[in-house]
This record gives structure tokens, C-alpha cells and sequence, in this order.
């Protein structure tokens, strides 16, 4: 399936890799010091201005995966990973604004 190169793969994938990402920084750097999922978000709903942050941490895992879809020269997929890359990005901006 990850061999396709197809539009909705790469949309799919562009909003999959983020939410693995943010599970693995979860596992790495918050779990360790005994804080529950459920604590930890909500330890972010109490402090909005962290949540770009982390969102921009989990997207350096879409430019892995973008970096790779296009090295493996499968140009759909990439572009709806780049595509999901952008709409995070506009809810970044957003967040920061607001």
C-alpha cells in the first residue's frame, strides 16, 4: 500500500505521521516522568500557547516522510503530504494569533 502513489495516500499519511509523532514524544519525553495521556492533555488545554510547539515538533516527522516519498520519486504522494504540511501550518499561524 505505502508503494501507491496516489493523492489520497499522501493525505492520509500527512495527517497520520503528526498524531505517531506526537505518541512518540509522548513515549520519549512526558511518560517517563509519570504523567498520564490524559493529564498531559490536559496540561495543554491549560497552556494554549505550548500546543504550536509541539505541533511543529511532530511536524519535522512529515518533512521525514516527504523527504523520502520524493527521493522514491512517488510525486502524488508527496504532494499530499505537502499539502497536509501546509494546513498545519495555517493552524499554527492560527493558534499563535489567537
Amino acid at each position: 500500500m505505502l508503494k501507491q502513489d496516489k493523492l489520497s495516500l499522501g493525505i492520509l499519511l500527512g495527517f497520520l505521521t503528526p498524531l505517531i509523532a506526537f505518541l512518540l514524544y509522548y513515549l520519549i519525553a512526558i511518560y517517563p516522568k509519570n504523567l498520564g495521556l490524559g493529564e498531559f492533555l490536559k496540561m495543554l488545554s491549560n497552556n494554549r500557547y505550548l500546543i504550536p510547539k509541539i505541533i511543529s515538533i511532530c511536524l519535522l516527522a512529515n518533512g521525514v516522510v516527504f523527504y523520502l516519498y520524493t527521493r522514491k520519486r512517488r510525486d502524488l504522494t508527496a504532494r499530499g503530504i505537502f499539502l497536509v504540511t501546509l494546513l498545519y501550518a495555517i493552524v499554527i499561524l492560527l493558534l499563535k494569533i489567537i
